[in-house]
């Protein structure tokens, strides 16, 4: 279950280490390679807005720690079969979408973990070493599974100090499209609403001392260093299909500059 970090992501978030991710989407094991050969600290296989299914979830999460990057999986709901099963196909942790409440919090921590720190069950998967290394997992576990929770509504906005207190998370990360469409301001970003419920999220980070992150969504560094110089540690730095569309766009745009000047 190990990486190839000098210390494992649970421990570099404790520290409040900057660590650096993306999202995966696609479905295909040669997108987890080249990320992961990019050298993003983890990578989030996304199960929420994506096709991807859970056989094709554990490929990914294989070729994402082969290539020594730490394999997250953003859940398609607090569910806890659907945290289990992707725990048990490999995951070093998960990402839980629409964490409300103190109570939201607690059934996506108590459904990563094991009796008597939580209610989830036990399967003998690819993580438990196919029924081999149940012991041993059980010890990493503890120490390394981390849960990451997003806030990315309203109504978490009301219940923030209760959500980041919540022993057993880890950190949480700031889903912005999310965030903006519940005040009724999709993607509006510089909208004085948006900006100050986001302000509101800092501050509660600040009192709380919880690890904070956001993800960046279009492919543009300046963007991710202005968060960064905000003061968020986690953060998730645009997504595969992006990467893509932007880098072939911009590069076509160039050659037709130059072909038909």
């Amino acid at each position: 279950m190990k990486g190839k970090h000098k210390a494992p992501l649970k421990e570099r978030l404790r520290a409040g280490e900057l660590t650096i991710g993306s999202w995966i989407t696609l479905g295909h094991p040669s997108i987890a390679e080249i990320l992961a050969g990019a050298g993003f600290d983890w990578l989030a296989v996304d199960m929420e807005h994506s096709a991807i299914t859970l056989s094709e979830a554990q490929g990914l999460i294989q070729a994402i720690e082969l290539g020594g990057s730490v394999p997250l999986v953003r859940v398609g709901s607090n569910d806890p079969n659907e945290i289990k099963r992707v725990l048990d196909a490999g995951a070093h942790g998960v990402i839980v979408p629409m964490v409300n409440s103190r109570e939201d919090a607690l059934r996506a921590v108590n459904a990563a973990n094991y009796p008597p720190h939580g209610v989830r069950g036990v399967g003998l998967a690819r993580a438990q070493g196919y029924g081999l290394g149940f012991e041993r997992y059980k010890a990493w576990l503890r120490e390394n599974c981390v849960v990451i929770v997003q806030i990315e509504h309203a109504d978490a906005l009301r219940n923030l100090d209760a959500i980041l207190t919540t022993k057993g998370v880890d950190a949480f990360i700031v889903g912005p499209y999310d965030l903006s469409g519940s005040l009724g301001r999709p993607g509006e970003f510089d909208h004085p609403e948006v900006i100050s419920a986001l302000e509101k999220v800092k501050e509660a980070a600040a009192r709380t001392g919880t690890l904070s992150g956001f993800h960046v969504i279009p492919p543009d560094w300046g963007e991710a260093s202005a968060r960064i110089a905000e003061g968020y540690r986690f953060i998730g730095f645009s997504l595969d299909t992006l990467f893509l569309g932007a880098s072939c766009g911009e590069g076509l745009k160039n050659l037709r500059r130059l072909s038909f000047a």
